[in-house]
């Protein structure tokens, strides 16, 4: 049996969620991450007939407070989770595909407020490791994106 090609990304990439109505989100290639997280925040836990749920709002677009989406999905578990200064906190994991280029793949995604961070989105080694190679010299291999055009909004550049 033929291995499948692994693609190659930069450090950083353009990646969609579309299980989670997010056409556009920046993510840090993070190989020194273990799992994939997302920014999310107004977390509500619910159940809805008998399945574990999560309700949460992103800020999809770099740089802007102001524009939200709500995402909802099923939670596949809760678990402690160390950030990169080795403080641990408990989230919840979700599961999704993602999306980039033409590629797509489900991987597990923590929830937690990255508002303070740089990039709404990383993505960690263990969403890597079957399918991507990555080259930390460069961004954006798999291509650019308007974030603001996808989402309907007037772009900031040349402002």
């Amino acid at each position: 049996m033929k291995q499948k090609e692994k693609i190659m990304l930069g450090w950083r990439e353009w990646v969609s969620l579309p299980d989670l109505g997010l056409p556009a989100i920046k993510a840090k290639v993070d190989t020194g991450a273990k799992t994939s997280s997302i920014h999310a925040f107004d977390v509500e836990h619910y159940s809805e007939n008998g399945v574990e749920m999560v309700r949460f709002l992103i800020h999809p677009i770099q740089d802007n407070q102001d524009f939200y989406i709500e995402c909802v999905s099923p939670i596949s578990d809760y678990r402690q989770v160390s950030d990169s200064g080795g403080h641990k906190e408990m989230r919840y994991v979700i599961e999704t595909c993602v999306t980039i280029a033409s590629h797509s793949f489900p991987i597990e995604l923590t929830l937690t407020d990255r508002d303070t961070m740089r990039y709404r989105m990383l993505l960690g080694r263990s969403a890597l490791k079957n399918w991507a190679h990555v080259d930390p010299s460069v961004s954006f291999l798999c291509g650019k994106l308007e974030a603001e055009s996808l989402y309907g909004l007037e772009s900031e550049v040349g402002k």
